[in-house]
């Protein structure tokens, strides 16, 4: 299976490499009635050469992450900027979280919003 995940994982990151790619995450609320948001972010991808993509292959980080790089990592160094939510990227859309909590009637002191957007 190592040979397969190396091989799947490189591929992975040469499928992004040079590119720009959406995340898209989503969250839900379920008390009296399911409410849903969904984060949605464009990540840039620089452009990798294949001993970039081996070399950080061999650094174990893309080995758990879904979509084959940790924006929070050493991955994050191939990407210029987000246009969106870093919190999705990395897996939890913080905001969108925080607003269905206070339209729940959660509030998280001093920092939830009140925001409908």
């Amino acid at each position: 299976h190592v040979r397969r995940d190396r091989a799947h994982g490189i591929d992975m990151l040469r499928a992004l490499s040079g590119r720009t790619h959406q995340v898209m995450t989503a969250v839900a609320l379920v008390a009296e009635r399911e409410t849903v948001r969904v984060s949605i972010s464009d990540v840039p991808f620089d452009t990798l050469t294949p001993e970039t993509c081996e070399a950080y292959w061999m650094s174990g980080e893309p080995l758990d992450k879904a979509g084959g790089y940790g924006i929070q990592g050493l991955g994050g160094v191939f990407v210029s900027n987000i246009e969106g939510s870093y919190s999705g990227v990395v897996g939890l859309p913080v905001f969108e979280t925080a607003t269905l909590l206070a339209r729940a009637g959660v509030r998280i002191t001093g920092i939830a919003s009140d925001s409908e957007s």
